[in-house]
């Protein structure tokens, strides 16, 4: 695949009008100016690969793979420097990934984060890689309680600023409870206000996948987006199902312009036909200007 060229919407695309039905720069805590459109690189088995969520973790044969990458990690990495995406993210879904995540943070240093068996042993040494920040889910969780000791030492380790919480999520009756171990172990922690405000003291920035729809292409969970957007004190993105440019705008308007949006599946980058990778680079960039 050749690197994709940045061109302007065409009249098919959704525009910035149209995106946006609030005021821009509106968030109430100030966090950031404008929402905007994060990169992901996914990687199983030492390969960028997009994957229905909820079947990670089980046996082999139920896994079900969306789109399995010839270019390498680094490839992503490169075309995500190039176009100036900050704030996305690397995860390792499993193990046999360390290398690939490494390439990637050389190609990119400072503008990705690093998620997928992260500890307090570990931690620093992908920074040193040069990962912008740390993603952190099962390591916080025992038994499945939040493990207050073990945040604090990440915190201790790392520095509040450098370090992500994933909260990925199911949901369970009313609640969406946080879900761990390539999200398949349910924890007790609903997510609430109350949750998100004591958790932000702990961490820089929040990434939540809704696990039920991720990977399906069916768009976001409009009631998940919602309630983050309400209750979150700090920098959140939101991650499943987005399946359009239209996604961007129900997210802003959902989220009250206050929660960022990774597309996966959707993207043509990764075999996806309902989102151009360039619509989303002048996407942001549009915003920039505004």
């Amino acid at each position: 695949m050749p690197v994709p060229d940045i061109r302007l919407y065409n009249s098919k695309m959704v525009g910035l009008k149209a995106c946006f039905k609030f005021p821009l720069g509106t968030r109430t805590t100030g966090f950031y100016s404008l929402p905007m459109f994060r990169p992901c690189i996914d990687l199983h088995e030492g390969k960028v690969k997009q994957i229905v969520g909820g079947t990670l973790g089980q046996e082999p044969g139920r896994l079900q793979t969306n789109y399995v990458s010839d270019h390498p990690a680094a490839w992503f990495a490169q075309l995500y420097r190039r176009d100036g995406l900050k704030g996305g993210h690397v995860v390792m879904l499993g193990p046999g990934n360390e290398s690939a995540a490494q390439s990637a943070l050389q190609a990119y240093p400072s503008g990705l984060q690093i998620g997928g068996g992260i500890t307090t042993d570990n931690a620093g040494n992908w920074l040193n890689a040069g990962a912008s920040h740390v993603i952190v889910t099962s390591f916080v969780f025992r038994d499945g309680r939040l493990d207050a000791d073990r945040l604090e030492q990440l915190v201790q380790a790392v520095g509040r600023e450098r370090l992500v919480l994933d909260l990925s999520c199911r949901r369970r009756g009313e609640d969406y409870l946080v879900v761990t171990d390539r999200w398949q172990k349910f924890t007790d922690l609903a997510l609430s206000r109350k949750t998100l405000e004591q958790l932000g003291r702990n961490c820089a920035e929040f990434l939540v996948h809704a696990v039920d729809v991720e990977g399906l292409c069916r768009g976001v969970d409009r009631e998940l987006v919602s309630r983050l957007g309400k209750w979150s004190p700090i920098p959140t993105t939101y991650a499943g199902g987005a399946n359009s440019l239209a996604d961007l705008e129900a997210v802003y308007e959902l989220g009250e312009g206050r929660i960022d949006l990774t597309i996966g599946s959707a993207l043509d980058i990764f075999g996806g036909s309902g989102v151009r990778y360039e619509d989303v680079v002048a996407f942001n960039r549009k915003l920039a200007k505004a």
